[in-house]
């Protein structure tokens, strides 16, 4: 019996051939066989506000006042953020950022510098 690829999106073993295409029981993620790879590669293509692909390394400027969680300060419109590095989740960039010191920030509230 040939070894299946787990699924790409939940990583469950439990997958089945359905003719040229792959299904997950789980979640009922499809993908053809071989497309494991490019899937993977396109769900981290994280964008900003203007629609621009970033990438590690990146300056971004803030487009919007944001609140800090834990401070009474705010981090002001054009606060200008160098040497991004990009992660997983719902904070997508992660930097450091002069005066706040190690953030987390959403790209939807930043556009490329």
């Amino acid at each position: 019996m040939s070894e299946l690829p787990n699924c790409p999106k939940c990583k469950s073993e439990y997958t089945y051939e359905d003719g040229s295409l792959l299904v997950c029981p789980e979640c009922a993620h499809e993908w053809a066989v071989g497309a494991e790879e490019s899937a993977n590669e396109e769900q981290k293509v994280i964008k900003d506000a203007s629609g621009n692909i970033l990438a590690d390394g990146d300056s971004v400027t803030v487009i919007k006042d944001l609140k800090v969680k834990g401070s009474s300060s705010s981090l002001k419109i054009g606060t200008k953020v160098k040497n991004i590095r990009l992660v997983d989740g719902d904070h997508n960039i992660d930097c450091n950022i002069e005066g706040f010191g190690a953030m987390k920030l959403k790209s939807e509230f930043v556009k490329k510098a």
